[in-house]
């Protein structure tokens, strides 16, 4: 079974939303997961017309009991359903079982987060890198499924292993092509951030999972008005904006956001744009701190889990959003039970713009040091350019001019330099 192409996407199709819970779980914490699942769901614009769920080990053939699934197929045929989603990840084997009794189209929330991506990637490297995950995905089911056909309605039937591996040749073919593609994309990518440091500029990103206000946040701190909605996944090509820090100049980046179990293909997808929160200079990881502790606690999980053994020391301020929605005692109550997964906390109401001011500090402090030094210009036209140049570069704190021009700057330590470099070429 391969994932779907965009124009195979319907808008507003009705669906049965399906999930299987071990008998040791949490009740409250599946609901929450369920509801995640809905909200994929709306999100991928589709109306949920039925639920099934069932407590249950794993049954390797249906993923649910098989009695259960031919309820499923009955609840289908009523409701005249096109598809049906799974929260659970299902195997090749799972999904060819259960097509075959419910007649219909079935998918994970894997493969629905891809159509989510798929319906609202707007850049032609993220369509490469939707259509790169999608090969991937299709590559590691080509033999499985061929190998179920075979076992099922085509006994006889010649020539199946010979289309397999031409198949699965052409996929390999068109992956190392979009790989080669994105790969000097990626080179394109380390130029400019080298450009923008060279240049002075801090690099920050925000981050943390799903609808925790990202975007909002992004909104209040560089005063724009980037696309806000209440749904999941609303931000999948990073958003970039100069955001000035009481003159020190940095970019602000609004990245995708995360999500419990993505498989390795669907992160994989969305690698160049979890770089930009790799590479950062300062992570601003944002939760919604009006949930319940435990909700929190696996959501930052997630998010930790995504970000620590890639950002190598990278300092993160975790920016607790939603705090309107609390009063003091109940947010205190949350942050004794979170505090030790949530660093340099910050707290603010994204959406009344409440803490940004606090928030901006926390930014200052924890960005790289940067050196202060004293320079003395001649005073001529060739000075008055470098001190020009120095102001758009750093911070200027005191000019005194005279017979020379001397000079109390701060700026990053390769601006230093190369002021440096600059006015000892000039005096010789």
């Amino acid at each position: 079974m391969t994932i779907p192409d965009e124009n195979k996407i319907r808008s507003e199709s009705k669906v049965i939303l399906v999930k299987r819970s071990n008998p040791n779980s949490d009740p409250e914490n599946e609901a929450i997961l369920y509801q995640e699942l809905h909200e994929l769901a709306r999100a991928a614009g589709y109306l949920s017309v039925g639920k099934l769920t069932q407590t249950r080990f794993q049954d390797t053939r249906y993923q649910l009991g098989k009695v259960k699934i031919e309820e499923l197929a009955e609840l289908v045929r009523s409701t005249d359903t096109e598809k049906v989603i799974f929260y659970n990840r299902l195997s090749t084997k799972q999904l060819f079982n259960i097509s075959k009794i419910c007649q219909c189209h079935i998918i994970d929330k894997f493969e629905l987060i891809f159509e989510i991506f798929v319906k609202r990637a707007i850049t032609h490297r993220s369509k490469l890198q939707l259509e790169l995950a999608r090969l991937k995905y299709e590559v590691s089911r080509a033999k499985a499924v061929v190998s179920l056909l075979k076992k099922d309605e085509r006994q006889g039937f010649m020539g199946l292993g010979d289309y397999e591996n031409s198949y699965e040749q052409d996929l390999k073919k068109r992956i190392s092509r979009i790989e080669n593609e994105l790969e000097s994309a990626e080179k394109d990518d380390e130029s400019l951030r080298t450009f923008r440091h060279r240049k002075g500029f801090s690099v920050i990103s925000l981050a943390g999972y799903t609808n925790a206000g990202k975007s909002t946040l992004f909104n209040a701190i560089v005063n724009e008005s980037v696309e806000v909605k209440d749904m999941l996944f609303t931000t999948l090509v990073p958003m970039t904006r100069a955001l000035d820090l009481g003159g020190r100049k940095a970019l602000l980046t609004d990245t995708v956001g995360f999500i419990q179990d993505l498989p390795h293909w669907l992160v994989d997808a969305f690698k160049s744009t979890l770089n930009e929160i790799y590479l950062s200079d300062l992570i601003l990881l944002v939760v919604d701190v009006s949930e319940k502790p435990a909700i929190i606690l696996q959501k930052l999980s997630t998010s930790h889990d995504t970000l620590w053994d890639k950002i190598q020391g990278v300092p993160v301020i975790t920016v607790l959003n939603k705090t309107d929605l609390l009063e003091k005692f109940e947010l205190d109550n949350i942050m004794k039970q979170i505090e030790y997964m949530a660093p340099n906390p910050v707290f603010v109401a994204a959406k009344e713009k409440t803490g940004i001011t606090a928030l901006k500090a926390e930014i200052i402090r924890h960005l790289p040091a940067w050196s202060f030094s004293s320079f003395t210009l001649p005073n001529s036209e060739e000075g008055m350019s470098i001190l020009s140049w120095l102001y758009e570069e750093g911070i200027v704190h005191k000019v005194e001019y005279g017979k020379w021009i001397t000079v109390d700057y701060e700026a990053r330590i390769e601006i230093i330099n190369k002021a440096k470099a600059v006015i000892n070429a000039n005096e010789n």
